[in-house]
């Protein structure tokens, strides 16, 4: 599929405010699936931006505002070519317990988000695992949506496991948060993508809708023979199936600290309003990009 991305935030403050820093992570990443044919950034008032990659690998851009304002707009444009993956492997248990699945894992394996002291936790992990890793994650994507309810304004963006628990709903970015605890508790790597969901209802024509960023995970698969690369494949609890070419990644980390969309600071005692919205068009449908 063939998308063209636009992201704009803009934030209005209730008095002048200066040395206005901020960390974007919204360019589109190039994989095995995807790539990113254009990207562009506008900063207003104007910045110069500098780029880098962080340690997961995803696009930083940064940029500083010192002078004086009471507005600022990040306006972002992206077009990029998505595929379905490879069918995943499915493979027994056995093999996770090998030395290149454990090289591939690393800090993936570890608790990155505080895990509240539940029981529920313990039942819920036991209630997702099946005859192989991948049957697990499919059973994941099933179960979370089943034990608890999608609703927005329940939870923020600082909320803890603990919190989404007790509240019974969330969204997806807790969805994800518990996944990750529950594979990883399984012996399975897991880790947290932050990206852009095409969320039109049909597959015809050269829609445009207005979404929202999105969070789905990625779970460390071993290969067929147990001795080849392990595979991250992508799942989406949210939306109860595996992530597949509607689903345009920017980046991954261990949680969602490790990959916001924007993160900011500024001097000044104003308070801020904020306004963000995205807005994807599918262009070509026949559009592919493996190779």
């Amino acid at each position: 599929m063939h998308f063209a991305i636009r992201f704009l935030t803009e934030y209005d403050y209730d008095a002048s405010v200066t040395d206005n820093l901020n960390a974007l992570r919204v360019r589109p990443a190039t994989t095995s699936t995807q790539r990113c044919d254009e990207f562009t950034v506008r900063i207003e008032p104007e910045a110069r931006v500098g780029r880098h990659s962080d340690y997961f690998g995803t696009e930083v851009l940064e940029f500083g505002i010192v002078r004086p304002h009471t507005r600022m707009s990040i306006d972002v444009r992206a077009r990029v070519v998505t595929a379905e993956p490879l069918e995943p492997p499915d493979v027994p248990w056995p093999a996770l317990d090998t030395e290149a699945y454990a090289e591939a894992a690393g800090e993936y394996l570890l608790p990155a988000v505080e895990e509240p002291y539940d029981e529920t936790l313990d039942e819920l992990c036991a209630a997702i695992r099946r005859e192989t890793p991948l049957a697990t994650l499919r059973e994941l994507c099933d179960l979370i949506p089943d034990r608890y309810e999608y609703r927005a304004g329940v939870t923020y963006v600082g909320s803890t496991v603990e919190e989404f628990l007790r509240a019974g709903a969330g969204v997806c970015q807790d969805y994800v948060h518990l996944g990750l605890i529950l594979l990883r508790r399984n012996g399975i790597a897991a880790r947290y993508v932050s990206g852009y969901l095409w969320a039109a209802q049909t597959d015809e024509g050269d829609d445009s809708v207005e979404v929202e960023t999105h969070a789905w995970l990625e779970a460390l698969l071993p290969a067929y023979d147990g001795r080849g690369e392990p595979v991250w494949v992508g799942a989406d609890p949210t939306n109860r199936r595996l992530a597949g070419e509607r689903h345009v990644k920017i980046g991954h980390g261990r949680h969602y600290a490790d990959v916001p969309p924007v993160r900011g600071v500024y001097q000044g005692s104003a308070t801020s309003k904020l306004q963000a919205s995205v807005q994807m068009t599918r262009l070509d449908p026949q559009a592919g990009a493996r190779a």
